[in-house]
């Protein structure tokens, strides 16, 4: 198979297993996904959809958020992991949506990764999700996978990124980051995976991680 070929047998699986994507994270706007991606550093979906509802009962705004000390939004989000951090982050960003953009969350990369404890993966999610804006968050999963598919080298998750964007379609960043999360998670996971389950792997794998698999089994 050719890079292409490869490419585009990611495409038409991805696409025929899910066809509507589920968004991973709830939310209802762009700011509740900003704070929503915020938590879900280092924590897991299902934790941060159990937390963000008991946070927006009291805040999902800027404005109510800033009505809250950074303790107060710490004891809500401590099962989410590095509370300390994600409050005084949640916190600070919350005051400069007010002071510099009305209390609305800015359609720019720039402008978003310059809001305390917003990275580059966080904006790429809030751009592509809350805006449409074409973007490929890479996350644990896609960095993983964009590996195993041998479609990338691995060493870091900004070239994972640029591979990604170079190899797949503009106009498919959106969809792919998300279809390529939910298949981490559902067939080609960093423990207990099983092969046989795992098509795309099966099928374009790397030579070496399909050679270490069979030789664990």
């Amino acid at each position: 198979m050719t890079k292409q070929e490869k490419v585009d047998f990611v495409i038409e699986t991805l696409q025929d297993l899910y066809p509507t994507i589920p968004i991973p994270l709830d939310h209802k706007d762009p700011y509740t996904l900003l704070i929503a991606v915020l938590l879900s550093a280092q924590c897991t979906d299902v934790r941060v959809n159990q937390i963000t509802p008991l946070l927006f009962a009291k805040a999902d705004n800027p404005y109510d958020m800033v009505k809250l000390s950074v303790e107060e939004i710490k004891e809500i989000i401590r099962p989410c992991g590095l509370s300390p951090m994600k409050s005084k982050g949640i916190y600070g960003l919350s005051e400069i949506l007010i002071e510099k953009h009305n209390g609305q969350v800015p359609e720019s990369f720039e402008l978003l990764e310059e809001l305390p404890a917003v990275g580059h993966k966080t904006a790429s999610v809030v751009m592509s999700q809350a805006f449409g804006v074409p973007a490929f968050p890479v996350d644990t999963h896609i960095h993983r996978l964009m590996y195993r598919w041998n479609l990338t080298n691995g060493k870091n998750v900004v070239q994972t990124e640029k591979d990604a964007k170079r190899l797949f379609p503009k106009q498919r960043w959106n969809d792919l980051h998300l279809q390529i999360i939910w298949y981490g998670r559902q067939y080609s996971p960093a423990r207990g995976w099983d092969m046989e389950k795992d098509i795309i792997t099966k099928t374009i794998g790397r030579k070496s991680v399909l050679e270490d698999y069979y030789k664990g089994k």
